[in-house]
Formats: structure tokens, sequence, C-alpha cells
């Protein structure tokens, strides 16, 4: 059976992190992520970027949180990575969905009080 060279290894893995990192700035620079979006992903992004360049860190890691396996610790904080950034866009989406709800309200509000002032009290029919 072949060996593999865990260099060539550690290269693809800097390089697809510096992809992934240069891909969420592309995304910002061309507004199509805003920034406070990105943050987390950049984050990330960074830190797979330095798990990748520092070899030796994720054994460090793995071996901190009680894991034998040092792959197995990267994959953990892949997922924790990925419940975090959901985390966070339900946080958002939450948000924007309260605010939905007021912006509604206010229209109900605006076109209950169009309507008392033209006299019919029913909704304005546009223009």
């Amino acid at each position: 059976m072949k060996s593999f060279n865990p260099h060539i290894i550690q290269v693809i893995s800097i390089f697809g992190s510096l992809a992934f990192l240069f891909f969420i700035l592309f995304l910002i620079r061309i507004r199509k992520l805003k920034e406070e979006y990105a943050l987390l992903w950049l984050f990330f992004g960074a830190v797979f970027l330095l798990l990748a360049v520092f070899r030796r860190s994720l054994e460090i890691v793995s071996s901190l949180i009680g894991i034998a396996y040092p792959p197995a610790a990267l994959f953990l904080i892949l997922i924790l990575a990925v419940i975090t950034i959901l985390i966070h866009f339900s946080l958002v989406i939450s948000k924007m969905k309260d605010k939905q709800k007021q912006i509604a309200q206010r229209l109900a509000l605006l076109e209950a009080h169009r309507g008392e002032r033209r006299g019919d009290g029913g909704p304005d029919p546009g223009p």
C-alpha cells in the first residue's frame, strides 16, 4: 500500500483555507455578503488556516479536549463552526421576522388612519 505524504495534505489544506477566505472576501467586495454576516465565516476560515499551517496545533487541541485521533477533533471544530453559524443566522432571521411584523402592523395602522381621514373607514384602494 502506498503511503501518503503529510506535507501534500498540509499544502492542500492551506490552499483550501486560503481559497475559502479569499472567496468570502470576494463576496464581501461585490456586496453579495454583508460584513456583519461574514465575520463568523472569516473567523472560522482563519481558525482552519491556522490549524493547516501549524500541524501540531491540531494535535495539541485534540489532546486538550481529550480526543485521541486529531482528525476527529477537526471534525468536532467543523461541526461547532457550523452550529455557531446556524445559531447566528437563526438569531438574524428571528430579528428580521420581528421587524417585518412591526412594519406590517404600522402599515395596517397607517392604512386604517388614511381610511378614517377619507371618511369611508376602508383601506385605500391605491392609485
